[in-house]
């Protein structure tokens, strides 16, 4: 089956923990300093602990029959930071190839997503493009991640609607499929102050093809559930087309989040009852984890989900 087929079909579908805390924290290893994770693709040591953690979020999945989407580590892999690396373009295949292997031999259904972001400061929305230098920007990794392989292309924490537009275009234009995850606050906006309802609806009325659903990330599902509350969200729209979150396991705001230098968490089982709430709100269909989360918060995760649907 496709990534398109089994999100249509499936009730719901698991999405890797954190990957870049858990390789900074639990293994003691030092980013790249342009690209982040991605730079670390040469170093066996990184690859080894990319490997462990992928494998244990893959794991829960098949423990509990959901299937699985994991994301390649390239948000910050652009192709102004490659070029100021000491990299080229295929550190992005190389990244591809890693997720393929890793996958290679599970029972699945396992998808790869190319992870893209936008140009400058996610948490705070600076160097925010235009919808047409946006898709000229954004087109050049999305090329390449879609050329790889990748089953799809995900736009993680985009925190202005200008730039989401252009994102959107330049993910379109590969012919793959793609979802569009927000930075958003608690008050229903994205940092620029756009709702998540006139993000949803401009980005579907800026494309021929849009996105086949939306979603957030970094952000506590406490967070999100204020967000939908608020009265701007409380559409069909809405309803209908914002599918799924990365939660961060702890309950904080993006700048409180931008200015922490240690892991923020909560107990597996208090994220896990916070993100079933979520089906007060809206539909949810990919459950993922973000900052502060481990593979004991995806296997809460994953219990919880799994009550929930047999009780429907």
């Amino acid at each position: 089956m496709t990534f398109c087929e089994v999100f249509e079909q499936s009730s719901a579908i698991l999405m890797e923990g954190a990957i870049i805390e858990r390789i900074k924290h639990e293994y003691g290893l030092k980013l790249d300093p342009h690209l982040d994770l991605a730079g670390l693709i040469y170093d066996a040591k990184a690859v080894g602990a990319m490997t462990s953690i992928f494998d244990e979020y893959i794991d829960i999945a098949e423990r509990y029959d959901l299937p699985f989407v994991m994301t390649t580590p390239t948000r910050r892999a652009n192709k102004e930071r490659i070029a100021l690396s000491k990299y080229d373009q295929e550190v992005l295949v190389e990244n591809v190839k890693l997720l393929k292997a890793i996958r290679k031999n599970r029972r699945g259904p396992i998808f790869i997503g190319g992870l893209m972001g936008c140009k400058g400061d996610a948490y705070k929305a600076t160097e925010v493009l235009s919808p047409e230098d946006a898709m000229l920007f954004h087109s050049w990794q999305a090329d390449i991640l879609s050329q790889a392989g990748v089953d799809f292309l995900y736009a993680g924490i985009m925190p202005a609607l200008s730039e989401a537009c252009g994102m959107a275009k330049a993910m379109e234009q590969t012919g793959l499929p793609y979802i569009i995850s927000f930075m958003i606050r608690e008050d229903g906006r994205l940092i620029d102050g756009t709702s998540i309802h006139e993000a949803i609806v401009a980005i579907d009325a800026y494309t021929e093809r849009p996105p086949i659903c939306y979603m957030t990330n970094c952000v506590h599902p406490i967070i999100l559930q204020k967000a939908l509350s608020q009265e701007c969200n409380q559409t069909e729209t809405v309803y209908r087309r914002f599918k799924g979150i990365q939660a961060n396991a702890a309950c904080l705001s993006p700048e409180a989040l931008d200015g922490c230098t240690h892991v923020e968490t909560s107990s597996p089982q208090d994220l896990a009852d916070d993100m079933i709430r979520l089906y007060d709100h809206l539909s949810p269909k990919i459950f993922g984890g973000c900052c502060g989360t481990t593979d004991k918060h995806m296997n809460a995760l994953a219990i919880v989900i799994q009550s929930h649907l047999n009780h429907k």
